[in-house]
């Protein structure tokens, strides 16, 4: 688990980032997501009034930029909206490097800088899909972390902190309490290897919050990351909740509540696209359908979104009464503003 250690907290007085919810306690995340649902109902207040967040996207984004400029707004602050490399200077992350080549600046200052002019830094910099032992230590947004005197907000990297506010907010609004509820994350198939991020992020909360869990992969080729798997398997354990890992589709859609479809590129082939394919392409039958969510407990669907139609779920489940990923797009918003309340 020494993975996870400093992902949520910094080393400086009063300043508390939201990297990682693995620091972060069930209380705690569920004040966010309490007050979320105050904001949801009044959502204009003066909360960040003379306040100003820095967000920093190293990749792109629809829902993630839209709904934190958008909140920042309704709370009376400034959202400032930097894509380094494009609007701002191309940044160095390597410690002792030699800057004769593209990058303008070191990572050390551009923290510091934006540390004086704004009262967060949020950031979205996905891995780079070389090296699966070199991403996983997050090393974009923890170099930010060690570097700035304000709060800083992960808005996906190997995790995704805020979908899972979200996800976890709009499950209790639709089905109240989720203690014991039987939880089902499911690989979808995808034509390119995607971030683990979401998968990471769903383990977290679910086993957090007293579910029984259930991964869901076409093979140990799409196993998530070890100390995931080991977090889910000790937070389940720690609730009294039970925590499964099947690659057969009728046992793990068997009487779910909750199906959340994600897909990501396995971590085996990490960094080896053409050969992940020729395993990759066995595997579309994992699609989410009618058929398969007729096996589970009249479930809910959810997906973080972007979603292929017909290639990761099918339209009629996109468009059951049932799918609730636009209500979770929506909670983004509310989850984000209650957030930064809390921190700043």
């Amino acid at each position: 688990m020494l993975g996870f250690l400093l992902l949520g907290y910094k080393d400086m007085d009063d300043i508390r980032h939201f990297i990682s919810t693995y620091d972060w306690t069930k209380d705690d995340l569920q004040a966010i997501i309490d007050e979320a649902v105050k904001l949801k109902a009044s959502p204009f207040q003066a909360s960040l009034q003379n306040k100003s967040v820095a967000m920093l996207f190293f990749n792109p984004s629809l829902r993630t930029r839209t709904s934190f400029e958008v909140g920042i707004s309704e709370l009376s602050g400034t959202a400032i909206i930097l894509q380094p490399g494009k609007d701002a200077w191309p940044i160095e992350f390597e410690d002792g490097v030699i800057m004769d080549q593209d990058p303008e600046e070191y990572v050390k200052e551009v923290a510091q800088v934006l540390s004086e002019y704004c009262d967060c830094i949020a950031i979205r910099a996905f891995p780079k899909f070389v090296d699966w032992n070199i991403d996983r230590t997050d090393h974009v947004i923890k170099s930010f972390a060690k570097y700035a005197s304000v709060p800083v907000i992960n808005m996906e990297t190997i995790e995704h902190p805020c979908q899972e506010l979200a996800h976890l907010m709009t499950l209790q609004e639709t089905l109240g309490s989720l203690e014991g509820k039987d939880y089902l994350l499911t690989w979808t198939y995808h034509p390119k290897p995607l971030n683990t991020a979401v998968a990471n992020s769903s383990l977290l909360i679910a086993s957090k919050f007293g579910m029984n869990v259930k991964l869901l992969c076409p093979s140990e080729d799409y196993l998530l990351d070890r100390r995931y798997l080991d977090y889910a398997q000790e937070a389940c354990s720690k609730n009294n909740k039970s925590f499964e890992i099947t690659h057969d589709i009728n046992a793990g859609y068997d009487g779910a509540n909750i199906v959340y479809a994600k897909s990501w590129g396995s971590l085996n082939f990490y960094g080896n696209p053409k050969d992940e394919f020729k395993v990759r392409k066995n595997f579309k039958h994992f699609i989410v359908d009618e058929e398969k969510m007729e096996l589970t407990n009249n479930a809910l669907f959810s997906h973080c979104l972007p979603l292929r139609r017909n290639v990761k779920a099918t339209d009629e489940v996109m468009d059951s009464p049932n799918c609730v990923a636009i209500q979770e797009a929506a909670n983004r918003k509310h989850v984000q503003k209650s957030l930064l309340t809390k921190i700043l």
